[in-house]
């Protein structure tokens, strides 16, 4: 590491937290002040903010992002020996959750500029057995769901939207979790809108969906000690929902912040030779992870850590060459474009409060690195 120079880390929290740190105390000394630690008022409140924050009707929190996925699939009724199409690059929890209702993840390459699925290849995998379609809007930006969702018409599919790095994305006018039947979103520290810990949220349009939800998160309770099914322990607590209430309110200054170190990053990386990420058309960007490709990704990752600028990687093994997932049967070559880019991707720094002297200083070291020749 470079001894004269402060290092850069990947996301750096400390400095969000110091912004809003007064906001955050007063929201937890009210939590603390009223001695209920379970979802309470706080989480309620939360629950109506960021519905209406989505354009969706309905929020029901809960403890993780993979439980929201979970839950999304039982009340989708995808049920053991049922398929679900979606992505092969992407965070494992997307596909934990059609393995924990005992449904088979089917895969489809993604779209080389946008890296979500590609929407072309959808059609020719669906079956008899095919029950839903669950897009991830990666890296901030929001899958091609227009096509996807007249899909799910024509074959009597649900449409489930993993918006857990889309948080306020946008497509089409819409926001990420009102779009589909169902939106799944996390809340781990380092997203967009991020806890203090774990949480999550499904978003949805659906009374009935809601109701089952907010029984499924809580023991599937009708009734106080009265199940009707097999539920779940899956609740936010109160202190997270207190926590989220007050950052909520900053989303949308963090995500144009986000943006302006987007813009800052192409501008200056355009005329390497890495390839910079694209903000398709009718999309609203939220750059939860700015990721460049290059084919010697190992190389520059190498060099930033030694300049003490933190990287990312997202993500270097595609879901289909998980050793969890060779039952599946896919082989090398099966989807060449997510597996092109496990190999190329680098995410760099990318959290509001990077100042312009370190945007500065991480462009001249990856151009150092991949400048033309």
């Amino acid at each position: 590491m470079n001894d004269r120079l402060d290092p850069i880390p990947f996301v750096d929290l400390k400095r969000q937290c110091a912004e809003i740190r007064s906001e955050i105390d007063d929201a937890l000394q009210r939590t603390l002040d009223g001695g209920v630690f379970a979802s309470n008022q706080a989480v309620a409140r939360f629950e109506d903010e960021f519905a209406r924050y989505c354009g969706a009707h309905y929020c029901v929190a809960v403890n993780s992002g993979t439980s929201a996925l979970h839950l999304a699939m039982i009340v989708s009724r995808v049920q053991a020996g049922d398929e679900v199409i979606t992505t092969p690059f992407s965070f494992i929890a997307t596909s934990w959750a059609i393995s924990y209702v005992g449904a088979r993840p089917v895969f489809v390459d993604i779209d080389l500029r946008t890296c979500n699925l590609d929407v072309e290849q959808i059609a020719r995998v669906i079956s008899p057995k095919t029950r839903a379609i669950l897009p991830v809007h990666l890296y901030g930006q929001m899958a091609d769901l227009e096509p996807m969702r007249e899909l799910c018409a024509k074959h009597g599919l649900a449409l489930i939207e993993d918006a857990a790095q889309a948080h306020g994305a946008e497509y089409k006018g819409l926001r990420a979790g009102s779009y589909g039947d169902l939106g799944c979103f996390s809340f781990y520290p380092t997203k967009n809108l991020g806890a203090f810990g774990e949480s999550g949220a499904i978003t949805t349009n659906d009374e009935k969906l809601a109701a089952r939800l907010r029984s499924l998160r809580d023991h599937a309770q009708i009734e106080k000690y009265r199940h009707e099914e097999i539920g779940f322990n899956y609740r936010m607590d109160e202190l997270q929902g207190a926590i989220l209430g007050v950052k909520l309110r900053y989303l949308d200054s963090w995500n144009a912040a986000r943006s302006e170190i987007a813009k800052f990053y192409t501008r200056k990386l355009t005329k390497t030779t890495l390839m910079v990420p694209l903000e398709a058309s009718g999309r609203k960007h939220v750059w939860h992870l700015y990721v460049i490709r290059w084919p010697q990704r190992d190389r520059l990752r190498d060099a930033l850590s030694k300049n003490g600028i933190g990287t990312g990687l997202h993500y270097p093994i595609p879901l289909h060459f998980q050793p969890a997932y060779r039952f599946l049967g896919y082989k090398p070559g099966d989807f060449p474009v997510a597996e092109k880019l496990a190999n190329e991707c680098l995410s760099l720094p990318m959290f509001p409060g990077l100042e312009p002297t370190e945007l500065e200083r991480i462009c001249d070291a990856v151009a150092s690195v991949t400048r033309q020749r």
